[in-house]
């Protein structure tokens, strides 16, 4: 099992994994209270509160959609570059289908030029091409079970924290609506187009704290575990959470921004949404043609053990 195959993987990991860490920091209340869709070109914040709440249930209750996503990490962070995406997304289940390429793969000079990657609820699954599968015994597709990598990085408080978001490490854009609705600076920018789309522009923060706060997904975590958790995204650099939406005339998100502040850089996330309930069937790749990166990892890892003993 070549080292050479896990380096290659882990390059489209870690742009998965930024998207996942942005995404699993949302939260929200699936009981808010929506009187109507004000159409105002100027609105309240109670007038704000009540757009975005009806376009809440709205795409929560959609379940699934196509999108295109691109994602920029400063060139200083480790695998920094650009990476678009795009699929289908599902959620409630957790479910996606999409291609990736971009310049965040360019580390990774061996990679094909486009990596279809396939995430059903608690396992992610990435092709890694042909070149690959010459060297896994014509496996080409690398299985990434969350909940196991996160037992073996942090023991028992990371894999909670890890399973008890996986509903929203997706991407979720009803989620993303849930968190900026939890915004103390909520406010409405006005009226503009996305892809010829007449749509209402929103915009909101929140600090690190306020989104542990209000991030319901953390809910699995005891009152130490939370507090450790919080420290170490505050030593780690990041301040908070930008999100921008802009909702169409039916009520569902059509684009989505989320903006992250580290040390190295900012990290940045555009997302258009359409075609929202579009089936999203997704299966897992025959068990033939996949090797399971954490047992790779576990057989690397006894192999030097006994090297070393020896």
């Amino acid at each position: 099992m070549s080292v050479s195959v896990w380096r290659r993987g882990g390059v489209s990991l870690t742009a998965v994994a930024v998207i996942a860490g942005v995404a699993g920091c949302q939260g929200g209340d699936g009981e808010k209270k929506s009187t109507g869709t004000p159409r105002t070109e100027t609105q309240s914040r109670t007038a704000v509160t009540q757009v975005l709440t009806a376009a809440y249930k709205k795409t929560a209750a959609a379940k699934s959609a196509k999108v295109r996503m691109t994602m920029t990490m400063p060139a200083a962070m480790d695998g920094g570059g650009t990476m678009e995406m795009s699929g289908v997304m599902g959620w409630d289940p957790t479910v996606m289908d999409m291609t990736m390429k971009g310049s965040m793969f360019a580390a990774a000079p061996t990679a094909p030029e486009q990596i279809r990657m396939v995430w059903l609820t608690s396992a992610m699954y990435v092709d890694m091409g042909t070149k690959a599968s010459k060297e896994m015994d014509g496996k080409r597709w690398m299985k990434l079970d969350l909940g196991a990598a996160a037992e073996a990085a942090g023991g028992k408080a990371l894999q909670k924290r890890m399973t008890g978001s996986l509903e929203s490490m997706n991407q979720d854009p009803a989620q993303q609506l849930a968190m900026l609705l939890e915004s103390p600076n909520l406010k409405h920018i006005g009226a503009e187009k996305v892809d010829g789309v007449e749509a209402r522009h929103y915009k909101g923060t929140l600090t690190l704290d306020e989104m542990v706060a209000s991030n319901d997904s953390l809910d699995a975590l005891g009152e130490k575990e939370r507090k450790d958790l919080l420290a170490t995204m505050k030593k780690s650099g990041i301040k908070g959470y930008d999100t921008e939406v802009w909702v169409n005339e039916d009520d569902y998100p059509v684009k989505m921004d989320v903006a992250v502040d580290s040390p190295e850089g900012q990290v940045k996330i555009v997302a258009n949404y359409w075609d929202y309930g579009a089936e999203a069937t997704v299966q897992a790749p025959p068990a033939g043609e996949t090797f399971d990166l954490m047992d790779m990892l576990k057989e690397l890892g006894e192999g030097l053990k006994s090297a070393g003993q020896s």
